[in-house]
């Protein structure tokens, strides 16, 4: 049975903007990002101090406006974006936006992205639930999987499809080796009745083989957003419960779930150097953990 930690006292709430939002982050120089997906399509500067919100950026490309789904910082504190209508994006501190690719590496219309990650090494990996980008119209890998797992080389400037034939490839990340090199691809599979947690091995620059079960939620649950720990727990949101669900670094069964003060949790992000985790949903709130969350990509090229 699953150990049940309830949380009475610890959480705090940060903002609350009346929409569901996804995809934190601290950028290199300390300012944090959250995005309002669907409907405002916007990327927010969120003051954790003060608890207040700001737009930092409405996203849009000739004309089409953004659904954006995950953002992730680079060492140039570029936000890099994964967008159901616009696909892969790059943000600048000014505010420019540009449209990194529209087609793979065979030429194929890139499908609409939801979460991304990047590796100790700098390649991006996103969860591409989606149908075609615009202007397609909307479609989602929900009962027919058609979902992919996608991985931007930034040596090579090429969006490679690594990963298909999936239910709603959700929540994505790398666990990596005691020397800090990538290991393993890690990502969830929403509305698959089973709710698994898919691994790969990684095997070299978006590469990757020996597709396997790593882990599953409880059957019926939605697995969202991830991370990992330094003590090599893996943290897992679940969208339709309220939940995080903790692992180990072995995976299988969860060790102990943590009961939210909200209804749908998406994504999770803990401070650099800190314990602090920073959980979306419903609303931002801010919970002390165990341990410290592993480095991102941009403080190891710090």
């Amino acid at each position: 049975m699953v150990e049940q930690f309830i949380f009475k006292a610890g959480f705090t709430k940060i903002v609350n903007v009346g929409e569901i939002i996804e995809g934190p982050i601290f950028a290199k120089d300390g300012h944090f990002y959250i995005v309002l997906s669907y409907d405002a399509g916007e990327i927010r500067r969120v003051d954790l101090e003060k608890k207040q919100d700001s737009t930092f950026v409405a996203l849009s490309v000739n004309g089409i406006k953004g659904m954006p789904g995950g953002l992730q910082a680079d060492p140039e504190n570029n936000i890099w974006v994964s967008d159901v209508s616009l696909g892969l994006l790059k943000v600048k501190q000014d505010g420019s936006i540009k449209q990194v690719v529209t087609k793979d590496n065979k030429n194929e219309t890139l499908q609409g992205l939801n979460d991304l990650i990047f590796d100790n090494h700098g390649n991006l990996w996103m969860t591409a639930p989606f149908g075609p980008i615009a202007p397609h119209p909307l479609r989602q890998s929900r009962k027919k999987p058609f979902g992919s797992v996608n991985c931007y080389n930034t040596t090579t400037n090429e969006i490679i499809k690594v990963a298909t034939e999936l239910i709603y490839p959700n929540g994505i990340t790398v666990q990596h080796d005691s020397n800090g090199t990538p290991k393993k691809l890690i990502f969830g599979s929403s509305y698959n009745i089973t709710a698994p947690l898919w691994s790969y091995d990684i095997v070299g620059p978006c590469q990757i083989e020996n597709k396997r079960v790593w882990g599953n939620l409880p059957v019926g649950r939605l697995s969202d957003g991830m991370d990992f720990d330094t003590n090599g727990n893996l943290l897992v949101t679940d969208y339709k419960g309220g939940m995080i669900y903790v692992f180990d670094a072995n995976g299988g069964g969860p060790l102990c779930q943590l009961k939210l003060p909200m209804k749908r949790t998406t994504n999770i992000e803990f401070r650099p150097n800190s314990n602090e985790i920073y959980i979306t949903g419903d609303a931002l709130w801010k919970l002390d953990w165990k341990y410290n969350g592993t480095k991102r990509y941009w403080e190891m090229k710090a």
